[in-house]
């Protein structure tokens, strides 16, 4: 006998299985691994490289750079443990033209404050290595990578490689004898700080996807916001070629060559801009020229900053619009940082900090650029 049905009740409701109702999420069922824990690490590895930035900062403002004269990246790791150690890494040290002409004056207990803060430079790179090597690999063993992301964790670690080689590549430019180096090629220096930056760059914008859901990624990026995410685009080029130009500076402490603003020198151009014979090594060891550089070079990053900061205010998303404020605040605040320490003849902790709020630049960039390309929806109230 045929049981009566109500008009309400929907076809099929009796007959489905309780293993076929409808389950939320099937966009990131199978992939989304341990998207909580893979942050957390990423996040610890970014904090990891930003000390390593400073600490590098800092080793350069010491001098401290040409300390330690081979390339042992395991054996290394151990300091010298006796007095007759000490003695010999000295004795290797004052070999190099840094002592023969810069620092013949020093002791052992002065070779000892330099050595320190190279030794904790390098220290720090292998310690990256290590969280890397571990989090990467435990996470694979476990299965716990979220489909389609083993490929991009494995690139932090190989960058984080390239960039302990091209550690040593810049180290080896100024361990001589006899040419006349005191300092490390001011070119290799700003590859160095370079990766440095890109590393520090694909881990926040690994963290920002990271932080969000892939079907949340996936329903964000049809609200993408073309123009902006193209003048972030251009302006975290822009920021990326300021932080090279930067490096150059400091290579060749062209930061203390001209401590007079907005002139140089009392001119616009500072004097003898060309001065070094064959003409292109002005470009990079003409400490004048160099200075000159990297200050018209802020002067019309800061006027593109103002025209991506208008667009950006004119995103739909209030998230994306307090990102890009956010990011030019911090341009604001680096611009005056690095007059203040060009007034100042770069003191250590100024030329630190003009390093590290470098960084926040950079990273705040990449967030507003990230936010044009996967934004916020407003909700139904906020609308």
């Amino acid at each position: 006998m045929a049981v009566k049905r109500s008009i309400f009740e929907e076809v099929g409701a009796a007959e489905a299985p309780a293993d076929r109702a409808a389950q939320p999420g099937a966009i990131d069922r199978g992939r989304r691994g341990a998207r909580r824990g893979i942050r957390a690490w990423l996040i610890v590895i970014f904090v990891l490289v930003a000390a390593m930035i400073a600490v590098g900062g800092l080793t350069r403002l010491t001098d401290s750079g040409l300390s330690i004269t081979e390339w042992r990246p395991v054996t290394g790791a151990v300091p010298p443990m006796s007095e007759a150690d000490w003695q010999a890494e000295f004795d290797k040290y004052k070999q190099i033209d840094q002592w023969q002409i810069q620092n013949r004056w020093m002791e052992l207990a002065d070779f000892k404050a330099i050595y320190w803060w190279e030794w904790s430079h390098r220290q720090l790179g292998r310690l990256i290595g290590l969280v890397w090597a571990l989090g990467f690999f435990g996470f694979l063993l476990a299965r716990r990578i979220p489909k389609g992301w083993t490929g991009k964790l494995i690139i932090p670690g190989a960058l984080g490689g390239l960039q302990g080689a091209i550690g040593w590549w810049m180290v080896a430019s100024g361990v001589t004898q006899g040419q006349g180096m005191t300092s490390v090629a001011s070119y290799r220096l700003a590859t160095h700080l370079g990766l440095a930056f890109v590393i520090l760059g694909l881990i926040a914008w690994y963290v920002f996807q990271l932080g969000r859901e892939e079907r949340d990624l996936m329903q964000a990026r049809r609200g993408r916001e073309a123009k902006q995410f193209s003048l972030a685009t251009g302006l975290m080029h822009f920021a990326f070629l300021q932080i090279l130009l930067g490096a150059l500076v400091a290579g060749i402490d062209a930061g203390r060559s001209y401590t007079d603003w907005p002139l140089m020198g009392g001119q616009v151009i500072p004097p003898k801009p060309f001065m070094i014979e064959p003409l292109w090594k002005n470009f990079f060891e003409n400490p004048g020229l160099v200075q000159f550089i990297h200050r018209v070079s802020g002067y019309l990053l800061l006027i593109f900053g103002v025209v991506v900061w208008l667009r950006g205010r004119r995103s739909a998303h209030a998230a994306t619009r307090l990102a890009f404020n956010a990011a030019f605040a911090a341009l604001l605040v680096q611009v005056a940082l690095g007059i203040v320490t060009v007034l100042y003849a770069a003191p250590v902790h100024a030329a630190l900090t003009h390093q590290l709020v470098a960084v926040l630049v950079w990273v705040l960039i990449i967030r507003a650029r990230f936010l044009s390309q996967y934004p916020i929806p407003r909700s139904i109230r906020e609308g």
